[in-house]
């Protein structure tokens, strides 16, 4: 009886850690409205909406990927601390692109000329997942890898000053490796989620839901 009860204990103890280690801090599946804690950069009210299907943002002309810094309907938040946080940022996102360069982006972000993002993209007429860096506008492409699907799982997660991306479609039982890269450390990170390069006179709908934050603390 004791035996049993010390396993009993041990896997209850166990359990207990595991789940302290995967601590959710933030869930959001934006069924019909937003959570708490998101805020807009250059807000369209007209190009977003929130639907029982999840965050719906139009992809408009504008561009973060350098200088320009004009797309609107960033949406942001704060992330966790980030000093003493490993954290781990997921979203599934769907898109159906057109344009050179139209993309939904996953973002590890400090403001509009530094940042890490991960995406779904369209480049030279291949649907992409395509992560990268900016610091002082300056970017740098980490990885452009051919993607099958209009529907697409990303997934950041930082240590110290470190980032790693990966993905996964609806088909796949595992997370696919993206990249790697330091972080562009610029005053408090934050989260973001990012739709521009669509078109100007038709009407694109990206669609996001499953919107997760997690401590991954030992």
């Amino acid at each position: 009886m004791k035996l049993c009860l010390s396993s009993s204990l041990g896997v209850m103890l166990f359990a207990a850690a595991a789940c302290h280690a995967n601590e959710a801090l933030f869930q959001d599946d934006f069924k019909g409205k937003l959570g708490g804690g998101w805020s807009w950069v250059r807000e369209d009210t007209k190009g977003w909406r929130v639907t029982e299907r999840g965050l719906e943002i139009r992809v408009q002309p504008g561009n973060m990927w350098g200088p320009a810094n004009n797309a609107k309907n960033v949406l942001v938040r704060n992330a966790p601390n980030p000093a003493t946080d490993e954290i781990e940022v997921s979203v599934s996102v769907i898109n159906q692109p057109t344009e050179q360069y139209e993309q939904v982006d996953l973002v590890w972000y400090y403001d509009d000329s530094h940042m890490v993002k991960l995406g779904q993209e369209l480049v030279d007429g291949k649907l992409s997942i395509v992560m990268g860096g900016e610091e002082n506008d300056k970017t740098r492409t980490i990885a452009i890898i051919p993607l099958k699907s209009f529907s697409v799982q990303l997934r950041l997660s930082k240590t110290a000053n470190r980032i790693h991306g990966q993905f996964r479609t609806p088909d796949a039982e595992t997370w696919q490796e993206a990249g790697e890269c330091d972080l562009p450390v610029h005053g408090t990170p934050k989260v973001s989620l990012q739709c521009y390069q669509g078109p100007a006179n038709v009407e694109h709908w990206a669609r996001i839901t499953e919107f997760r934050i997690r401590r991954l603390n030992k």
